[in-house]
């Protein structure tokens, strides 16, 4: 349960899980962390479990043996310290860039999440270190590549796992870096919050890594933003429509659940419908329009915007599932046994992930044809070429259009599903892998570029509308959804005029739609948006 102060954010882990809120909070808004005392109660008891496992004769697997393709080696006991760390340092094997600060908290409160059900089997201060850890700000690095999301995201947990260990590389809360060439050691970061580092045990190196915390940590913040961004993508499409003379009798209730029964779908089109109303602009061609129909990219707005919606609800579904899992291997049973499984194995979670990214593809897609039809003289019902202040001296937002097609070219590609692949590892003990932190990483920029291609969408539409008022001499103005909306962008983005710089206007709209401040514009004017 995520609890609000006037402090800070504060949530507890139990031994039944969490919320998609509580990880946002941690991995985003810093929130304090704390460990309720019934589960540490119940790591204890497991633990004790898995010590006089230790001390059999009969091996057991990630206790006293090996792990994945050397799990046929019995370890004696003075060499199973040793066993621990080298399974942490030989698996902290990632390279390339870190990866945000957002996402290494993610990973590490969701595994603190798994560790405090009981079904690890780690000592209560390996869960207390990591919470410790967290709640300093500190930051292991974490790079982009090594995880292959099958026995976990292995690379990146372990170097999560390495830092609790006093090794490795992190970040303090100032961002300076230890354990870096030429660095102060990652354990003095430790020592300067009062951090013992923690000598691992039997089985508690697997219990660190055998997750798919990195995968879900970014599909949970996904969610979150695309939720975000979903209401604000309607509200830009209705503004083409209002900008290109569209009708919005296409967006009518009885047009869509009635007869085709998608809840998304249905949303989309209540926004749509919504932010259009009491426009004059609509209202001045609701009588003998010579247009038959409008374009699909207008017309079918909610059925792709509501299609994206319903991909985003499956999504959660699935993410929810995740979430309350236990993930392990071996993994602690509530009647004592310990047990190999393949739990670890991140499909469910790629699955969506990749399916996120075509979603995401398509509704950027649909975006920029309305840009391009609002710069086309042929196509924009009397605008200027380009919207330009004087066609042919200016070029208005011809290359804004071009950046917004570059972005969703790059969707495109991102939408290339990660989780067809699988390359063997493990001497072919894993011989199947998802490719889960993969997909992952290509969402995550796939939602950054949805975020600027419904910038300049936005952009683009407004300046539409300031030009049909402008030539109607004040006639024509956009409805008060529209003008809620106009009225936030041009504290920030100047009106139609000569070219000018744009890249500074393109970039605050991407802030400013980022931020939710164009849907809260448009909900203040005419109610709450799905």
């Amino acid at each position: 349960m995520t609890i609000t102060s006037n402090e800070q954010l504060t949530v507890t882990l139990g031994s039944s899980g969490v919320t998609p809120e509580d990880v946002v909070a941690v991995a985003r808004h810093d929130a304090k962390v704390t460990i309720s005392q019934d589960a540490l109660d119940n790591v204890a008891k497991v633990r004790a479990h898995i010590d006089d496992l230790a001390t059999s004769d009969v091996p057991a697997y990630g206790i006293s043996t090996g792990f994945g393709a050397l799990a046929n080696r019995h370890i004696p006991n003075d060499l199973r310290t040793q066993l621990q760390k080298s399974l942490i340092r030989s698996h902290a094997a990632g390279m390339g860039p870190a990866v945000e600060r957002e996402v290494v908290r993610g990973i590490m409160f969701l595994r603190a999440k798994t560790l405090a059900s009981g079904r690890t089997g780690v000592r209560p201060v390996v869960l207390q270190t990591m919470v410790d850890v967290l709640n300093a700000g500190i930051t292991p690095l974490v790079r982009e590549f090594g995880s292959l999301g099958c026995s976990g995201d292995l690379a990146p947990l372990s170097h999560c796992a390495l830092v609790l260990m006093g090794e490795g590389e992190a970040a303090g809360p100032d961002g300076e870096l230890y354990g870096t060439a030429g660095q102060p050691p990652v354990a003095e970061l430790l020592a300067q919050h009062g951090i013992e580092p923690v000598t691992l045990a039997e089985k508690e190196g697997l219990a660190l890594v055998n997750g798919t915390e990195g995968m879900l940590g970014m599909l949970l913040m996904a969610i979150a933003d695309i939720r975000l961004l979903l209401a604000t993508a309607d509200v830009t499409a209705a503004l083409s429509v209002e900008a290109l003379l569209g009708t919005d009798q296409v967006f009518l209730p009885e047009l869509h659940a009635a007869l085709r029964p998608h809840p998304g779908q249905a949303a989309s089109a209540d926004n749509m419908l919504r932010v259009l109303s009491n426009s004059p602009i609509v209202a001045s061609h609701r009588i003998n329009d010579t247009k038959v129909q409008d374009a699909y990219s207008l017309r079918c707005a909610p059925q792709v915007a509501g299609a994206v919606r319903d991909t985003v609800d499956h999504a959660a579904l699935v993410a929810s599932r995740e979430l309350a899992a236990a993930i392990d291997n071996p993994v602690v049973l509530p009647d004592g046994r310990v047990t190999s499984n393949g739990n670890f194995h991140g499909a469910p979670v790629a699955y969506v992930l990749d399916f996120l990214a075509i979603a995401i593809a398509d509704l950027s897609s649909i975006a920029e044809r309305r840009t391009d039809r609002m710069l086309d003289p042929a196509r924009s019902h009397g605008l200027p070429a380009f919207l330009a202040g004087d066609p042919g001296v200016d070029s208005g937002l011809m290359i804004a259009q071009y950046t917004q097609a570059g972005l969703v070219s790059d969707n495109k590609r991102l939408a290339v599903p990660a989780s067809v692949d699988s390359i063997p590892s493990s001497a072919m003990q894993e011989d199947h892998v998802s490719m889960g932190w993969h997909a992952a990483r290509k969402l995550r920029k796939a939602v950054e570029n949805l975020r600027r291609v419904l910038a300049v969408e936005l952009v683009t539409s407004a300046r539409a509308i300031d030009m049909r008022t402008q030539m109607s001499d004040g006639e024509l103005t956009p409805g008060p959804a529209g003008t809620a909306v106009l009225e936030v962008l041009r504290e920030v983005v100047q009106g139609p005029g000569t070219d000018r710089f744009l890249s500074p206007e393109l970039e605050a709209a991407d802030r400013l739609v980022g931020s939710g401040a164009v849907r809260a514009a448009a909900e203040s004017a005419v109610g709450i948006l799905a």
